[in-house]
């Protein structure tokens, strides 16, 4: 007798361990990254370290008015960062590790869906590969951005049951979604694009009532969210920074989002449209999404309705932001690879050519990213050190003055040195400034403009002093 088509396929044993094995495996240069990408991981070091070993700063579970209300991934953050700062790679395989297992819980979600083993696992595959996930999985500080994906991931799971009408069953997915979304809130704000996404998954697959259930009880906790902190959020709003919003942004930040995916030689989202609709590989990215779109719509409405609607529902709440990053299109692309995943067997053959073109486009575009991630904890290791030994002895009236050499990149060092308070008790703080010289191109004002350096920073991170006629 054939299997309804609302009913949950079986779960093959070898399915998710293979998703997760695989995924970790295939991201083993993440792993191995001998240092840190940014300044947030040097300042969350700050923060945990303590010479005698004392209690953490742990944020508050119960202050809601705080901008960024992330007490979960915060207070994760702090003891990861207490217990494996000294060893990079241990704490990057946690990370690796967590997106490891986002991986299987996708592709145990494509195959509840629908889609074939085999399917299930290149669909989910395909999302840790690619530019987004490569990134979230080596940047320490997108912990809240893989929790909360966790947690959508987890809703799916539980509203993707059999078309079972059973009351208790139906509390239960209402239970458990109310339950996960409240997590993900705690992670981060960008959970509030749980109810958006199920809300989507309820309105084109009506034959499977858990989502409409698991809507209705994920929605609850996210309007208790906003109830609390639409005031803080409001406000933020008003202001010109990074987290200023404004809903004429969203026809740009959505396709910038789209577009960044196959542009292969783009390290960050923000500038994939940086030279307008001027660059080549804009208009090759926007006709090959075109032409997929088409393909989705051969095999019903549905499909590209998902793509789209689904897509925009996991960026949610970034699309109001004036910029885009590449942590904010994590959930973005497990809704990108499940759609291609659960639509393959019914594209023409004409589609299938057009998808592969993509997937090759995007996962060559996840290497690249992934060896960027790597080269700049490289530099890390090297530069930080360095710093520390620079600036020890120096009088902290008379800062640092470094000049980046031509051949290295600015923007490294404008992160690792932004801020950072002390490393490892060594203080750091102002005692070190970037000044113009031979500071490659299109960087901003954490520059200073035309002083004498008293030292070099190299493309490898070494800093070498000046001698004092060419200061």
């Amino acid at each position: 007798m054939a299997r309804p088509p609302t009913s949950t396929p079986p779960i093959p044993a070898w399915l998710l361990p293979a998703a997760a094995l695989l995924a970790f495996l295939a991201q083993w240069p993440l792993v191995a990254n001998p240092g840190y990408f940014s300044h947030d991981e040097l300042q969350w070091a700050a923060r945990a370290w303590s010479a005698d070993g004392g209690p953490l700063p742990w944020m508050a579970w119960t202050d809601p008015g705080v901008f960024q209300y992330r007490p979960l991934t915060f207070n994760l953050w702090l003891w990861l960062s207490r217990h494996l700062f000294d060893t990079p790679m241990a704490f990057h395989a946690v990370l690796v590790a967590m997106g490891a297992l986002n991986t299987a819980l996708l592709a145990g979600l494509l195959r509840r869906l629908g889609a074939a083993p085999a399917m299930a696992l290149i669909g989910a595959l395909g999302f840790a590969l690619g530019p987004y996930a490569t990134y979230v999985h080596g940047w320490v500080g997108t912990i809240g951005d893989l929790l909360w994906v966790a947690m959508a991931l987890a809703c799916g799971w539980v509203c993707s049951t059999s078309s079972s009408t059973r009351r208790p069953r139906q509390a239960a997915v209402a239970i458990g979604c109310a339950l996960l979304t409240a997590i993900g809130l705690l992670a981060k704000e960008a959970a509030l694009s749980i109810p958006a996404l199920l809300a989507v998954a309820a309105l084109l697959d009506r034959e499977r009532p858990g989502w409409r259930w698991g809507l209705l009880g994920s929605a609850l906790p996210a309007a208790a969210y906003l109830a609390l902190r639409i005031g803080v959020l409001g406000a933020a709003g008003e202001g010109s920074g990074a987290y200023a919003w404004s809903i004429e942004r969203i026809p740009v930040r959505a396709l910038e989002y789209f577009v960044f995916l196959p542009q292969f030689g783009a390290f960050e989202t923000l500038s994939a449209l940086v030279r307008g609709f001027a660059a080549p590989s804009v208009w090759v990215a926007i006709a090959l999404w075109l032409v997929v779109l088409a393909a989705l719509a051969r095999t019903g409405w549905r499909a590209p309705a998902a793509l789209v609607g689904g897509g925009l529902a996991a960026l949610g709440p970034v699309l109001v932001l004036p910029t885009a990053y590449n942590q904010y299109g994590y959930g973005f692309a497990a809704v990108v690879a499940g759609v291609f995943a659960l639509a393959w067997p019914r594209l023409p053959h004409w589609g299938r050519a057009a998808t592969g073109l993509l997937a090759v486009l995007v996962l060559w575009h996840g290497i690249h990213v992934m060896r960027w991630m790597h080269r700049v904890g490289e530099v890390q290791a090297v530069f930080t050190p360095a710093l520390v030994e620079a600036v020890r002895d120096r009088d902290p009236a008379r800062p640092l003055r470094l000049r980046v050499a031509a051949d290295a990149k600015a923007w490294m060092f404008m992160r690792l040195t932004h801020e950072i308070p002390h490393v490892r008790g060594e203080p750091i703080g102002g005692r070190v400034v970037l000044v113009d010289g031979d500071v490659d191109g299109d960087v901003d004002g954490d520059v200073e403009g035309d002083a004498a350096a008293d030292a070099v920073v190299r493309a490898d991170g070494r800093i070498e002093p000046l001698p004092a006629p060419d200061r």
